[in-house]
């Protein structure tokens, strides 16, 4: 009796799925006329890649098919209260993306409706970070400092998120992949987030699959600030489900799962203090502008990002399996193996690659040390 209850119970999560993916799908189109008549179209400039006025806004199709499946389709999966203060921090974000994609706010407006959005789920949901620990030194409460770290944590992702979403179906592509890698992380390695938790990242999975045939390279609608927001607002949230106690591990996982946003982001704030620039100052010197500019077509670059997203992936899950020690370590190799790909590819600069040189460095004194020892030999054979 229990066996067959969970089977119909699966069974109507993946209709239930499915049918978001198919309602997404359809809303599409639609939402893509409607962008052209309220003027949310990114107009071609410098730093675009589009060559044609192209709509954005297609957040609000992924918004409403993944909102459709919470309150009908998945309404019993779902404690009723928590999808109703999501929903209404889901709404501040859709509004300040929408109002992104037509007027094109200030960064300071758009940090401030996040922010909005932000407090709700830690005072109504009770969304946050209120511990932390640390291996070898225990665990702290973080008392005061929830509040600012959770909001700031939403901060960064959201608007790491956003900053990759710079060629067609990349934001949406690695999204899919970072979800359903958190997704299969909560729901069979770690017992740290519940199972609605990971259902609704699979039904955000599922509304972003409808989405991407619209938005893969040739585009017919871009995410817009709408969707970018709203996609890296929701994956900070369901990330803070596992962080809510957090431990080494907790904290690693989806830092790591996000690797490729976070990268991009943190070497582009880097890039640009060094360089004396303002921090929220655009560029053209993302993970996806040098890839492009090293020969790659539009349509390569993004498939060698999502391979990397997939590497990134492959990584996290070793760390459930892994204990203190095999996570730091594998922590530290991850680290340097990224630092001396985003030096080879000139991420920071293409002048400033310290670990190349250092390496560099030492592969030439062992081969004056190499050759002065074979002169050496040469000249002990000769005597001999």
């Amino acid at each position: 009796m229990i066996i067959k209850e969970r089977g119909r119970h699966m069974y109507l999560i993946m209709v239930s799925l499915f049918a978001t993916a198919l309602l997404s799908l359809i809303l599409t189109p639609l939402i893509r006329r409607l962008a052209f008549k309220v003027g949310a179209v990114d107009n071609p400039n410098t730093r675009r890649v589009n060559k044609v006025p192209m709509p954005t806004m297609g957040g609000l199709a992924i918004f409403i098919a993944f909102s459709a499946a919470n309150f009908f389709l998945l309404r019993k999966q779902y404690p009723t209260n928590q999808v109703w203060i999501l929903f209404i921090a889901e709404c501040v974000i859709i509004t300040t993306g929408i109002i992104d994609d037509i007027y094109e706010l200030k960064p300071k407006q758009k940090i401030m409706g996040i922010t909005l959005a932000a407090l709700i789920v830690y005072f109504f949901a009770h969304v946050r970070m209120t511990t932390l620990t640390v291996p070898f030194f225990g665990t702290l409460n973080l008392g005061w400092l929830s509040l600012p770290i959770t909001v700031l944590w939403i901060l960064a992702i959201t608007n790491a998120i956003n900053l990759i979403d710079g060629l067609d179906g990349l934001a949406t592509g690695v999204s899919i992949i970072a979800l359903f890698t958190s997704g299969l992380t909560g729901f069979f390695f770690l017992n740290v987030t519940s199972t609605f938790v990971s259902i609704m990242m699979f039904t955000l999975v599922a509304a972003l699959i409808g989405f991407l045939p619209f938005n893969f390279h040739p585009a017919k609608i871009y995410l817009g600030d709408t969707g970018a927001l709203f996609i890296g607002f929701m994956i900070s949230v369901f990330s803070l489900y596992g962080l809510k106690n957090a431990t080494f591990i907790t904290i690693v996982i989806p830092v790591i799962i996000l690797g490729v946003p976070i990268t991009d982001t943190v070497y582009a704030i880097l890039r640009r203090v060094l360089n004396k620039k303002p921090i929220s100052q655009a560029d053209k010197h993302h993970l996806h502008h040098r890839l492009m500019e090293m020969g790659l077509s539009h349509t390569q670059t993004v498939l060698v990002i999502y391979g990397i997203a997939l590497i990134f992936s492959f990584i996290s899950l070793l760390y459930p399996i892994s204990n203190v020690v095999g996570s730091i370590l594998l922590t530290v190799a991850t680290l340097l193996g990224l630092e001396l790909f985003v030096e080879s590819i000139g991420l920071v600069g293409s002048q400033r690659r310290p670990l190349l040189n250092w390496i560099g460095k030492m592969m030439k004194k062992e081969s004056r040390i190499s050759n002065h020892l074979g002169k050496k030999n040469k000249n002990k054979d000769k005597h001999q």
